[in-house]
């Protein structure tokens, strides 16, 4: 039995569906996060379970030749990634594993993958950061919490963000600390910052910065508004959340913009899109452009469709398909989403698409009431899946084709099966990287109705790209 501190020597053999590597020590699984297939090491152990354990690399001995040099200076301690010693190439090819071993493990679902979709960058990717702020060693900091825990680790600077970002971090904590004005403290639920909230719209150069409040006021708001536009000519958007209840969720919904516009402006897949604080919007907008155009192709849609757009957020998918089919109906829980949407659509001159403030099963449920039948139902719902309910309703409805997108394939196998019990089968699926570093991955599945013929999914028109401009705006190709 292994016991806890104990070296032993491993060889890496796996890695599991958190970016940790699997060994195994007399028939134990023994868990070492950042390591790699093929690395030989001495691992120290750090805890020990029933029928497995937990270590650290204490001596890399033999490395794999999958490794590459880690650059973070936090990557040790960040809870933010997990793959930043790998290869990207590897990164990909483990990913891509990680959807197929889930559709097939949780779904029973066999299906050869298209070839997984990388990212444009693999750096300075994301056009949104939240970083709590909290009291460490006596200065205000901001940064990330550690893995499985709300610990801070001080990172302004992340190789994950755009450059600019740290600027902003540093402008507000240092503000903080000539103002006296305190950080939040979780254990007591005292403190005023709870977190600083950042989104940048790449094409525009827009970008929005919004403070988490433990409170209903920031002192001196208007001197802070100064200091930002100082470092970040792109502000467009300064504003607070008042969040006073005590609870890990980052915005409490109550907003107050204090400077600048409610929200910002990006173009993705040819469309502009208004975005607020709350709105969903996708952090990788070069992986997500080609996410969609994936999502399209599977849908394939005509001119005479209905399409059904569940978890619409503040309508990026829907919007990009808008000009193949009759109509767009998108279905949101989050209200100013829903008026972001309504908002893009006007401003986009899209005319056939209309928008729903409602919880997705009640939405569904609504369309069978009023006999609409959608041709097509797509899906961008949260990590936990789709409700059971709104599953049930989609093949109430029963619709030719569903597109699911998901950033849980665990979830999104689960919800596979649950539509193959309702007559659906999953035709094609494909893994796209929105998150390189990290142990997340998004794919897109196309699920038929058992009976549908299935399109080559090449169908276009006036000879545009699939995720063309419907805007007029430059496309993405």
């Amino acid at each position: 039995m292994l016991k806890k501190n104990e070296s032993i020597p491993l060889e890496i053999v796996a890695l599991n569906h958190e970016g940790a590597g699997v060994g195994r020590h007399e028939g134990m699984a023994v868990f070492v996060p950042m390591t790699a297939v093929g690395d030989r090491i001495d691992a120290r152990v750090v805890k020990v379970m029933k029928s497995y354990a937990f270590a650290i690399v204490e001596r890399l001995g033999e490395p794999s030749a999958a490794r590459e040099e880690n650059r973070c200076p936090v990557y040790d301690r960040c809870g933010g990634c997990a793959l930043r010693h790998l290869a990207y190439g590897e990164e990909l090819k483990i990913k891509g594993g990680w959807v197929t071993d889930n559709l097939r493990r949780i779904g029973g679902i066999v299906v050869e993958p298209e070839a997984i979709l990388p990212s444009p960058a693999v750096d300075h990717y994301r056009n949104k950061a939240q970083y709590p702020v909290r009291m460490v060693d006596g200065r205000v900091r901001a940064g990330f919490f550690a893995r499985r825990s709300h610990r801070l680790v001080p990172a302004e600077d992340c190789l994950l963000q755009p450059a600019f970002f740290g600027e902003i971090v540093r402008c507000v904590t240092a503000f903080m600390e000539e103002a006296g004005i305190p950080p939040y403290d979780e254990e007591n639920h005292t403190g005023l910052v709870r977190h600083i909230f950042i989104r940048h719209g790449e094409a525009t150069g827009q970008t929005m910065v919004w403070l988490s409040l433990n409170g209903e006021d920031l002192p001196r708001q208007v001197e802070l508004a100064e200091r930002l536009r100082a470092v970040c000519p792109g502000l467009a958007s300064f504003g607070i959340d008042v969040n006073k209840k005590r609870t890990n969720v980052i915005f409490g919904g109550r907003l107050k913009t204090l400077w600048g516009g409610d929200t910002i402006a990006d173009v993705l897949c040819g469309v502009t899109l208004r975005l607020s604080p709350l709105a969903f919007y996708q952090v990788n907008r070069g992986a997500a452009e080609a996410l969609f155009r994936a999502a399209l192709a599977y849908a394939d849609p005509a001119p005479g469709d209905l399409l059904l757009d569940l978890y619409c957020g503040a309508g990026a998918v829907g919007l990009s398909m808008a000009r193949r089919v009759r109509e767009i109906v998108g279905v949101e829980v989050i209200p100013q989403a829903v008026e972001n949407a309504k908002q893009n659509a006007q401003e986009n001159g899209i005319k056939n698409a209309r928008f729903l403030c409602a919880d997705a099963g009640g939405a569904v449920e609504r369309f069978r009431e009023e006999g609409l039948r959608p041709d097509i139902i797509v899906l961008d719902p949260p990590r936990k899946g789709a409700d059971s309910g709104v599953i049930g309703c989609i093949g109430a409805l029963a619709p030719g084709k569903v597109v699911y997108i998901s950033c849980n394939s665990a979830t999104l196998a689960r919800d596979c099966k649950l539509l193959a019990e309702l007559g659906y089968r999953v035709a094609k699926v494909r893994a796209a990287d929105l998150f390189p570093r990290t142990a997340n991955v998004e794919a897109v599945a196309l699920l038929l109705r058992v009976g549908e013929r299935e399109t080559d999914g090449k169908r276009e028109a006036d000879g545009e790209s699939i995720c063309g401009g419907v805007s007029g705006g430059k496309t993405s190709e």
